[in-house]
């Protein structure tokens, strides 16, 4: 490399910088909920990428909460047990033996997770939804098909959370909640994040996806949509522009933007840094959702 293709890079990084700024100063001391799944969950070097992302959301004034998943792994395990993981309406049958494995998964990806950023130098505290009786559940059904101990959040509680944030922590939830007679229920990761972004008001709720947003056109790449508005996703749905797994995601976006979430962002967690790009950049690389009255910049 000559010395003008590295000056041109070097500017090309400080230019970088200086359009992450306004971005930087706007959501100081802003809660940011990310919901952590998927292959950005698998491939190690995708993990790296996710927590370095959230590490530097602290460093630079944020206050990132994350929720995660570990469908793939519980799968895995309970396999290993000599059982066939069963789904209804995308929700995993849950019974004791299936849920007593997910707790443990579950416990163990989110230490996995605690470590990697301890490793970096971010304060970190593991945490699941029973912890401080954080998430109150009942039983959740399937189409009214009784699918076990698979958990509908009806309350959150957020002192634990605000305690962990307030004395420098990231807090890293495992989306497993109790009923009023101390069941442990398994809580699809998506709704958790919903709710814990709900309850805190959330400026950001961010799902790391294994798409790259949502897309007018699911058969058209080209047809990517950055911004909706609340009016605009509901008519996706309702125009049956949009199917199978990303309907329940939206329905969770619209509801956490009506529950009081600033943004809600759907992004393509195998994209390398794509926190920071969603959110440091002018244009962004997924799709945000956005109140009807919200001027998105």
């Amino acid at each position: 490399m000559n010395f003008t293709d590295k000056m041109n890079e070097v500017v090309f990084k400080a230019e970088t910088l200086i359009e992450a700024l306004p971005y930087i100063q706007k959501f100081k001391d802003k809660i940011v909920v990310v919901k952590y799944g998927g292959s950005a969950m698998l491939d190690p070097e995708l993990k790296m990428n996710v927590i370095k992302d959230c590490a530097l959301l602290k460093f630079v004034g944020m206050h990132p909460v994350i929720v995660h998943g570990g469908g793939k792994e519980i799968s895995k395990w309970v396999g290993l047990l000599g059982h066939e993981p069963k789904f209804v309406e995308g929700l995993r049958v849950t019974d004791p033996e299936t849920m007593e494995v997910a707790e443990m998964v579950l416990s163990k990806v989110n230490k996995s997770l605690v470590t990697m950023l301890e490793q970096i130098g971010v304060k970190a505290a593991g945490i699941s939804g029973k912890d401080g009786g954080m998430l109150t559940c009942e039983k959740k059904y399937a189409n009214g098909q009784d699918i076990g101990f698979v958990g509908n959040v009806t309350k959150v509680k957020t002192d634990i959370i605000n305690t962990l944030i307030n004395n420098d922590y990231i807090p890293v939830i495992a989306p497993i909640g109790m009923d009023v007679s101390g069941n442990s229920y398994n809580i699809n990761a998506d709704d958790a994040a919903c709710a814990v972004a709900s309850a805190l008001k959330a400026e950001k709720l961010a799902f790391l996806t294994d798409i790259e947003g949502v897309y007018k056109d699911k058969n058209d790449p080209s047809s990517l949509l950055s911004v909706l508005t609340l009016t605009e996703a509901e008519n996706l749905i309702g125009d049956g522009y949009v199917g199978g797994g990303m309907i329940p995601k939206l329905k969770n976006c619209i509801e956490s933007v009506k529950s009081g979430v600033s943004r809600v962002h759907i992004i393509d967690g195998r994209s390398p840094h794509c926190l920071l790009l969603e959110f440091f950049t002018d244009k962004g690389i997924g799709t945000a959702i956005i109140k009807d009255e919200a001027v998105y910049n």
